[in-house]
């Protein structure tokens, strides 16, 4: 198996691109990852997307993305793991590279989720739930994080301020973000003062609905070294893990067991533990989640996270800055984007160039990308070498 190093990333402002079709904002990122990467053609390419059928009414994404970019006839493939659909595109560029298939590989994730109504958005997403067991009933994704923050809070203590501040540091990393949706400072009062949306969460809990898009070049380690002028990121570590669709088949709802396997497997590959990360990009599309997240990745202990977040181990200057980039909160959550643009924050750090919400030192990154709630996780680590 080869080794697979990340030589250009690509990512455009997100928000509410109305203006905009999905092709574009594709196209977009896509050139820019091209260009930082300095290459002149792609071999293969792959697509996380969650649902273009449902938001914009388009599928056969490969055919349509491959020709507007202008490299048709090339090999390409849209995936899907609902939010999780970014992260498993890195993993089968990651997986294409490495086994000598392909040596120059376009990983990108899209998701234009703006030109349906909210509850056109809130149908579209309830697909990555169990639709017999909990759409049916009446659940939505805010129902379905709500009760694992009361369970949370019931089985460990946390408390409401501390699930609050999540956002707040998120939002705090956002507002260095120039790409960030929402990069406006918030307040632990601002949180516990909003819109109440399911039981305890708010609406300052909750990642917004994005369009957008993220993409990066997957290449041989020897091909980088040859022809990249930059810090080299490696992916050093991989790992990929599912759980049941539905909340109340899992064991305990506070554990999100695909996220621990998919850690695990990633550290196992990358010879790494917990203790080595030097910053971490996860997935916070409730605020309740980065907790869960953290306490999975053997972070923190179980039950621990919530302290950790109020004494500042996770914030710019603490001990592993988690989501940086602002997370899904701040930045914004274009669903099927999301794991692609986590890996374009991971590389500019480890690279330098995240200007004032720079990690010092930082030498190794990973990511947590998971659909649903926590149905599926993808974990990659990288290193810069």
């Amino acid at each position: 198996m080869r080794d697979v190093a990340i030589i250009g990333v690509g990512m455009t402002k997100w928000g509410e691109l109305w203006e905009k079709p999905l092709r574009d904002i594709f196209a977009e990122t896509a050139l820019l990852a091209i260009e930082d990467a300095g290459v002149d053609h792609i071999d293969s390419m792959y697509v996380g997307c969650m649902s273009s059928g449902l938001f914009v009414g388009q599928e056969h994404l490969a055919s349509l993305l491959t020709d507007y970019l202008g490299v048709k006839n090339i090999p390409a493939a849209r995936v899907e793991s609902a939010c999780a659909s970014g992260g498993l595109a890195v993993r089968m560029g990651f997986m294409e590279v490495a086994s000598g298939m392909s040596d120059i590989v376009l990983v990108s994730g899209i998701e234009k989720m703006t030109d349906v109504t909210t509850d056109g958005a809130t149908f579209a997403l309830a697909t990555a739930a169990d639709q017999e067991y909990e759409v049916y009933n009446g659940i939505t994704f805010p129902g379905l994080y709500a009760m694992m923050a009361n369970a949370h809070m019931h089985k460990y203590g946390t408390t409401r301020e501390q699930i609050a501040m999540i956002a707040v540091k998120n939002h705090q990393h956002g507002s260095m973000n120039p790409l960030a949706q929402f990069p406006q400072k918030i307040t632990v009062e601002n949180v516990l003062n909003s819109v109440l949306i399911a039981d305890p969460l708010r609406i300052l809990d909750c990642s917004p609905i994005t369009d957008g898009a993220a993409a990066a070049i997957l290449v041989p380690l020897e091909f980088a070294k040859m022809h990249s002028k930059k810090p080299l990121v490696k992916i050093i570590g991989s790992g990929h893990a599912t759980d049941t669709i539905a909340l109340h088949s899992r064991d305990y709802i506070t554990e999100l067991k695909a996220t621990e396997l998919a850690g695990q497997r990633a550290f196992k590959m990358a010879k790494k533990k917990p203790e080595d990360i030097d910053l971490a990009e996860v997935h916070d599309c409730f605020t309740i989640a980065e907790l869960c997240v953290i306490e999975a990745l053997g972070f923190v202990e179980k039950g621990k996270s919530g302290k950790a977040t109020e004494d500042g181990m996770t914030a710019l200057g603490g001990k592993i800055p988690v989501n940086t980039s602002g997370g899904l909160k701040s930045k914004g959550h274009p669903v099927g984007a999301t794991g692609v643009a986590q890996v374009v924050e991971i590389v500019k750090q480890l690279r330098g160039e995240a200007d004032k919400r720079q990690v010092k030192n930082a030498k190794v990154g990973l990511t947590q990308n998971m659909g649903g709630s926590g149905g599926s996780t993808l974990v990659h680590i990288m290193e810069v070498v």
